[in-house]
């Protein structure tokens, strides 16, 4: 009896199946300009506002998922991706990439996105709304062409999307 306490426990922390009904929603605003520096009289003058960068629709993988991934290029250089209405399903260890695969619909998109280059830009925050992630200053970002949201438990997208430029 004891060892099935133990497996039944080890179970639930391996596959949190509370999270199959539990919704995670974010509602983080987009990125805006920050208050203006004093510009140096040589220095060139930077946007106000955010540059689109890249942006895609998400398609479904392993869950139905859907929303918009943005690329933005912030006016103090700095990127952000922002997942925009997104809405999946909830799962462990939810993550959010950029990486240099191809986004394939079907089963054969599943698990490409680990196969080469990854940056991983942390947690997912919910799996419905609308949040920001930044990718660390100084990052190279050639190649890198689309988002995934991988769900590092199991080593599978739950959705993707090209960035298109």
């Amino acid at each position: 009896m004891a060892g099935l306490v133990v497996l039944l426990a080890a179970a639930a922390f391996w596959f949190q199946p509370w999270k199959l009904v539990v919704d995670e929603t974010v509602a983080e605003p987009a990125p805006t300009a920050q208050p203006a520096q004093p510009a140096q009289p040589a220095a060139p003058a930077a946007p106000a506002e955010p540059v689109v960068v890249a942006r895609g629709e998400l398609i479904s993988h392993e869950h139905e998922t859907r929303g918009t991934a943005t690329l933005l290029q912030l006016p103090d250089g700095t990127f952000v991706v922002r997942l925009a209405d997104l809405v999946t399903s909830n799962g462990p260890k939810l993550k959010v990439w950029l990486t240099d695969a191809p986004v394939l619909p079907g089963r054969a998109g599943w698990h490409v996105f680990d196969d080469g280059r990854v940056l991983d830009l942390g947690d997912l925050k919910g799996n419905l709304g609308s949040a920001n992630y930044p990718v660390p200053p100084g990052t190279d970002l050639t190649g890198l062409t689309s988002v995934s949201i991988w769900c590092e438990r199991f080593a599978v997208s739950f959705g993707a999307a090209d960035l298109a430029r």
